[in-house]
């Protein structure tokens, strides 16, 4: 090895051993101190080697691209350092700075980041580390990382107090929880975000009454069109109107005919019976309607505005329950849901025909004459008699967009045992709403419920259930 070694040696510096010098050759390659050398030349050679490996193992770290995902201020976060991707497997010491004042921990046993960000903002982490061949006394090598804690997007909505003074104004928020009958209703009208960030008003509404002795009960929800400057006042005209109109007219003539035809139909149901069913809804359903649609002509007349001012989409029921089973009847005009689901749960009706369209212009409203004039108007009714049910439901679109997405959604079954779910607390937020106890603390668990976040989704939201 030394001879090759000094043989190469000379070679590189010009120098030629004859044959005539070879015996010479030998000899100097054999002295202890050439010998020495020779070996301090490849030591350092070897030094030298080394050196530049773990300069340039250092400088690819340095140069390395490393990229932890973003978090977002309060929402929980966990994320895995792969030593093995990032190729660090010959770190012998490994740690993070930086994340004290994020919220955030670094657990070096599972090489995990994670934590609930308390603030948001751009924060340069320091990663602190040595590798292989290090010694353990000297002062680990250091890499600045960016990570990215966007604002939760909720603190960035604004939520400013609608103006008490205006002549239209009511509550932002309303939740309620009453007995009715041998069922219970629980209902709540929340103003949306993108109206409470500009101090805008909440243009959903809902009434109800239930008759007392009679057995019947009266709910209407409406959503006041965001583009009419008046839909808080008309959507509370078209709810109040419904439930006088019911208290006024409901006769108990009414109440007693509807009452015999009930109890022949239940008997022996025939064509005859289900006509004069469905006659006896288009006509006091109808007239109900009609009655709210002239209410709010004169309203408008009154404040010396277009009806269109006013345009609001309505919903309402009238439930009774008879020996032969729960009567519902329905009227619908507007892009909001009636949902009947039956007791077991294995069956979902809607209650009424949705007017929804590819642009905003498919939604009609009770302001408008033209759905009394329509050959479609008698499709807005239901008439059901079912033996019990699970839940009847009644929603504005600022709970049907971002719980079923498309209308599609709404006949699925599976949609609406998800929205169940969502109800019993399998939500983000985890929070729940108990609508088995039938307490009033409902109300504020459905009204704490309806501040789920959905991205695009921030309009007023209104939910009635009767269950």
């Amino acid at each position: 090895m030394d001879k090759s070694f000094i043989r190469e040696l000379f070679k590189a510096n010009n120098i030629t051993v004859g044959t005539n010098r070879q015996h010479l050759f030998d000899a100097f390659v054999n002295e202890e101190k050439n010998r020495l050398a020779v070996r301090q030349i490849l030591e350092n050679k070897k030094l030298l080697m080394d050196t530049w490996q773990f300069k340039n193992r250092l400088a690819d770290i340095q140069q390395q691209p490393v990229s932890i995902p973003n978090a977002t201020a309060g929402k929980p976060y966990e994320v895995t350092l792969d030593f093995g991707l990032l190729k660090w497997n010959d770190f012998t010491y490994f740690h993070i700075e930086g994340l004290e004042e994020t919220g955030l921990q670094y657990d070096p046993e599972t090489k995990v980041i994670r934590g609930t960000p308390v603030k948001s903002g751009d924060f340069k982490l320091t990663l602190k580390y040595r590798i292989n061949g290090e010694d353990e006394t000297t002062a680990p090598n250091e890499k600045k990382v960016p990570l990215v804690i966007n604002p939760n997007p909720r603190s960035l909505w604004k939520n400013i107090d609608s103006d008490k003074n205006d002549p239209y104004w009511k509550e932002d928020n309303v939740a309620e929880y009453a007995p009715l009958g041998d069922r219970h209703l629980l209902v709540a009208s929340k103003r949306g975000r993108s109206h409470a960030n500009t101090g805008g008003f909440r243009e959903d509404d809902f009434a109800f009454k239930h008759f007392g002795d009679t057995g019947w009960s009266v709910m209407a929800v409406s959503d006041g069109a965001g583009s009419a400057r008046l839909s808080r006042a008309g959507s509370r005209i078209a709810c109040t109107g419904i439930v006088e109109y019911f208290e006024q007219h409901f006769t108990p003539v009414l109440r007693s005919a509807f009452d015999a035809l009930i109890a022949a139909h239940a008997t022996a149901g025939s064509d005859k019976t289900q006509k004069e069913l469905t006659r006896f809804v288009y006509d006091n359903l109808g007239k109900a309607a009609f009655t709210v649609h002239k209410k709010l002509e004169e309203f408008a007349v009154a404040c010396a505005a277009p009806v269109k001012d006013l345009h609001s989409t309505l919903i309402f029921v009238l439930l009774k329950k008879y020996e032969s089973g729960y009567v519902i009847m329905s009227f619908g005009v507007g892009d909001c849901p009636i949902a009947l689901i039956n007791k077991d749960f294995t069956d979902i009706q809607l209650l009424n025909r949705l007017d929804v369209g590819e642009f905003s212009g498919g939604t009609r409203f009770i302001t408008m004459q033209e759905i009394f004039k329509s050959d479609t108007f008698a499709t807005r009714f239901g008439f059901r008699l079912v033996p019990d049910f699970s839940y009847l439901m009644l929603m504005t679109d600022g709970i049907y967009d971002p719980k079923f997405e498309v209308e599609a959604n709404l006949e699925k079954l599976t949609a609406w045992k998800a929205l169940l779910e969502d109800l019993g607390g399998k939500n983000d937020d985890n929070v729940k709403v108990d609508l088995a106890s039938h307490t009033p603390e409902t109300a504020s668990q459905l009204s704490a419920w309806m501040d789920f976040w959905s991205p695009g989704n921030h309009d007023d939201r209104t939910l009635m259930i009767i269950s």
